[in-house]
Formats: C-alpha cells, sequence, structure tokens
C-alpha cells in the first residue's frame, strides 16, 4: 500500500494530483499550522502579463497556534467574486471556458468559513472532476497528532502502509532511517511537468489546476500513472 499526505491547497498544481493519483491512501493535512506565502491559500493562473497570484484572505489574529481547522477566511473581502472575474477574463477563449466556467462559479458561491473546509469541498469537486478514486482521509479524523516526519510515519503505521510517496521537501525533514527501521520505504515523486497548449505566448509550468482544466480538460492519463514513481 501507497501512502501519501500533504497539507491543504487552493486550486492546487498538476503535481498536487499527480502525486494523490499515484498513491491508495492520501491524507489531507488539516491539522497543521497555517502557512503565510504559501500555496494553501493561494495559486497562480496564466494572464497576458505572466501569472497572476489568487489569494484566499484570511484573519491572521491567532494563527500561529491555531490549526487549518480554524483559520478563518477573511469574508469581507469580495475575494470569489475578484477571483472568478480574473479567471473569466484571461480564460474565456480556453477551449472549455464555456462547459467549465458555470462549475467554477458553483464551487467558489459555497460559503465555507475555514481554510481547512474550503480546500476540502474543492478538493472533493476535484478529484471528481479529474476522475481520480484514491482513497482520501482529514488528519482530524484521525488519532494521530505528532509532528513532521514523527507525524507522516506514524500515518503510514496507522494505515500499514509499506510506502510512503513524499514531495521533493521531504528530503528536507523525513527521518529515513525511522522509516527503515519500520519496513517503510521512502519514495519522492518525480513529476515531470507536462507541456500542454496555453494561451498567452511562452509555456508557465507550475499553474493552478485552473490552467489545465481550462485549456485541455479533465482527462490526467497523459501525466498520471503509477509506472512513473517506480512503486
Amino acid at each position: 500500500m501507497i501512502l501519501s499526505a500533504h497539507q491543504p491547497a487552493y486550486l492546487p498544481w498538476l503535481g498536487y494530483f499527480e502525486k494523490i493519483a499515484n498513491c491508495d491512501i492520501f491524507v489531507f493535512l488539516d491539522t497543521v499550522q497555517f502557512e503565510k506565502n504559501s500555496f494553501i491559500n493561494r495559486n497562480k493562473i496564466k494572464t497576458s502579463q505572466g501569472a497572476q497570484w489568487l489569494t484566499v484572505p484570511v484573519k491572521m489574529k491567532g494563527h500561529i497556534s491555531a490549526t487549518l481547522q480554524d483559520t478563518l477566511i477573511d469574508d469581507s473581502k469580495p475575494w470569489r467574486s475578484k477571483h472568478l472575474k480574473s479567471i473569466e477574463m484571461n480564460y474565456r477563449k480556453a477551449p472549455f471556458f464555456n462547459e467549465y466556467f458555470p462549475k467554477l462559479e458553483n464551487l467558489l458561491s459555497l460559503p465555507e468559513q475555514t481554510v481547512a473546509e474550503l480546500c476540502w469541498q474543492q478538493l472533493q469537486f476535484w478529484l471528481t472532476e479529474l476522475n481520480i478514486e484514491t482513497k482520501v482521509v482529514r488528519s482530524s479524523d484521525l488519532l494521530v497528532d505528532s509532528k513532521k516526519s514523527d507525524l507522516v510515519l506514524d500515518l503510514c503505521k496507522h494505515f500499514n502502509a509499506e510506502h510512503y510517496l513524499s514531495g521533493i521537501l521531504g528530503k528536507d525533514y523525513l527521518d529515513e532511517a525511522s522509516f527503515m527501521t519500520n519496513g517503510i520505504t521512502i519514495q519522492y515523486q518525480d513529476f515531470q511537468h507536462p507541456l500542454y497548449p496555453q494561451l498567452w505566448g511562452d509555456f508557465l509550468p507550475s499553474m493552478s489546476i485552473i490552467d489545465y482544466w481550462m485549456n485541455c480538460g479533465s482527462d490526467l492519463q497523459n501525466i498520471s500513472t503509477r509506472r512513473n514513481n517506480g512503486l
């Protein structure tokens, strides 16, 4: 069994979904703390002027001691309508815009109050839209409260996973010896970003899923194959 885990992300990039598609269980880490200037509450779309950030405003008071379950969205700012307007302006000439934009309007009309819930509800949408059938669980539903490398190891032990699929940054904090002692193999994701048709000139990698979705549709078969991770 292959397990992977990642913190919530707003409108994630292709590599996020490739990681989910290549594991048997994915743990949505909603018990971690909010990180400012991360991809938890923001992501990039492509415009005629280059990349543009779409950021969900959050109430920062007390966030240092709070988890993403308790990190509140600041709905005093009209971010939902601004994001939709930016997407409409920059993707209305994309092949799938007319078909997909109404779905996006419905998605961004949901009244979530916390960052964790916003990302969770959106993740359910994207997994259905992209036909990814991996089992996804929330860390907040599990009795696992360790931190960093120990958290990942305990999640693997909880689900009796034999392999852990990590992002490349896991090399900075995972205690590989502890995993080896417990008979768990760590595989680091080697995501090869595909080239695909985009609007607005030269190709820009690492955009939000919005970019691929609007330009290429919902078929991720060409980029999501377990053969790529060697397990």
